[in-house]
């Protein structure tokens, strides 16, 4: 059944805005008493457990928010119009600035399985975390605020409104790396603010470009993302050097380095591997998906003729990363630094979805951007279980680990799987629809993608079996599995990707109609 708009209005300003003030209660209730937790270092199965002191007040307020959140989101994309994902629906929109920018809303076919993918996320990332015993307060109180600044980013039908959110989530992953982080989290947390505050510079100059020649009525001033979706840039210009390929190519960079692009990639490693695991949740999960959003929703949305001028870029690019992110991976002893690599190679393929110029391209790289996020956040979950309790990620310092943890070790795999694409997992229609969106119009491009399946197959499936599989090491007898509430965390997620790979329906009734008016500018180079 279809919301009522009003109704549906309100549950995305509560999508949106609750987060924001849990993190205020968060802040406010402080941590409360402390408790006695079971340690899940200890062998679980003969009832030796360590006694833990914890504090979970702030961490029950911030996952109850997490956890209204997401089934707000989740009623909100049931109740959504299918038949009208192409249009933004739930609109709130309220004069604001006398520029020309309107605070205003609202979400479409493209736009809303990313909400629900922020607020999962955002829920396995905050109950997973609850052995977390620094400044607690701050920590949740950060998580929330970023899960609200990414929902912005989703959600903003207004350009100046999407960079204010766009930046607002740069300040939560900074101070979550730099104060939770590993040993070299002051340098991971820097790299990563001075490369993404660049990116923000360039294309907050082709926001204000877009804006200030994209006169919709061809007097006043907008920064709407409709109005400026039906002018035609075309006028000033085609080709490379024109307005709209100078917007096009400011816009890019702010999103490539997000996404992240070769070769503005380095900042990810190096944040993935200091972060704490729910902040390498949100990272792969929906921060990279912000940057393929943008080159969606922005470059080729307002700028589709400068698009066709920039393909070869986007095709030479979705190809270098998906091949160089697939071999680096392969290389890695450090499970972290090998699914951070992988992440790289695998946004490449949601680049050459974009580069096709295509409505199943399109389609397919909306696809894997939901998919990703599910089975990466999942992949970086796993990895944290398994330091928790090994206080390594050197694949060599490990083995027979699925004696003593077979829960971890089946959720690892199925993960795994999902990431190199296995049939019946979220990954794999997702990367076939890519693929056959793009190889009509891109072969050569597509083919050398398809390639990096059998090099994600050999490092997943080599990395994981030694991890888990031969003579167990004496000194990983005594560790325990996993327990209810890290189960539930990691839980959440692979039945998502179990959902998104039966029925991936459940994702395509959105994406397929949400990306249609995109090809459609596409197909007609502008000429609306």
């Amino acid at each position: 059944m279809n919301l009522d708009q009003n109704f549906g209005a309100l549950l995305l300003q509560l999508v949106l805005w609750l987060p924001l003030v849990g993190a205020v209660v968060v802040a406010l209730a402080g941590t409360g008493a402390a408790e006695r937790h079971p340690d899940p270092v200890a062998d679980h199965d003969h009832g030796s457990v360590g006694t833990p002191t914890l504090n979970l007040r702030a961490w029950r307020i911030a996952t109850l928010v997490a956890a209204i959140t997401f089934i707000l989101a989740a009623w909100l994309m049931i109740g959504f119009d299918r038949s009208q994902a192409s249009q933004y629906q739930f609109v709130v929109r309220i004069p604001w600035l006398p520029f020309g920018s309107d605070y205003r809303i609202g979400v479409d076919g493209l736009s809303m399985p990313l909400v629900v993918l922020n607020a999962l996320l955002s829920l396995s990332a905050i109950a997973g975390s609850w052995r977390v015993a620094t400044r607690q307060p701050l920590y949740f109180s950060l998580f929330l605020v970023l899960e609200s600044a990414v929902a912005g980013v989703f959600t903003s039908v207004d350009l100046f409104l999407f960079f204010l959110f766009w930046e607002l989530e740069l300040i939560p992953m900074f101070l979550i790396i730099g104060i939770w982080g590993g040993l070299r989290r002051e340098y991971a947390a820097f790299k990563f603010i001075l490369f993404t505050v660049g990116g923000s510079a360039f294309m907050l100059v082709g926001i204000f470009l877009v804006a200030y020649f994209g006169h919709a009525t061809g007097q006043q001033q907008t920064f709407g993302i409709p109005e400026l979706a039906r002018f035609n840039f075309a006028q000033y210009g085609a080709g490379i050097g024109s307005l709209g390929g100078l917007a096009f190519i400011l816009l890019f960079i702010g999103f490539a380095v997000k996404v992240p692009i070769f070769p503005l990639h380095t900042w990810l490693p190096d944040a993935h591997v200091e972060a704490p695991t729910a902040g390498s949740v949100m990272l792969a999960g929906v921060l990279l998906k912000m940057g393929g959003y943008g080159l969606l929703r922005l470059c080729v949305t307002l700028l589709p003729q400068a698009a066709h001028d920039w393909q070869w870029l986007l095709i030479i690019l979705a190809v270098v990363n998906s091949v160089y992110g697939a071999f680096v991976a392969l290389g890695q002893t450090d499970l972290k630094k090998m699914i951070a690599n992988s992440s790289i190679s695998h946004m490449g393929y949601v680049i050459l979805g974009i580069a096709a110029l295509t409505q199943v391209g399109f389609n397919g790289a909306l696809l894997v951007m939901v998919a990703h996020g599910l089975y990466s956040g999942l992949l970086f979950s796993m990895v944290g279980l398994l330091y928790d309790r090994t206080h390594t990620r050197e694949i060599g310092n490990m083995g027979g680990l699925a004696a003593r943890m077979p829960f971890i070790a089946t959720v690892f795999f199925v993960a795994g799987l999902a990431s190199l694409g296995l049939p019946g997992l979220a990954g794999f229609v997702a990367e076939f629809t890519t693929f056959i969106g793009a190889y009509s119009v891109i072969p050569l491009a597509t083919i050398l993608c398809v390639s990096t399946i059998a090099i994600t197959a050999g490092y997943i499936l080599w990395r994981l079996g030694s991890v888990f599989y031969g003579p167990l090491m004496p000194e990983w007898s005594g560790l325990g599995d996993a327990i209810w509430r890290e189960r539930f965390s990691v839980g959440i997620l692979a039945a998502a990707t179990l959902l998104i790979g039966v029925l991936p329906i459940v994702i395509t009734d959105f994406s397929a109609s949400g990306v249609a008016p995109i090809a459609a500018a596409v197909a007609t180079g502008g000429q609306r």
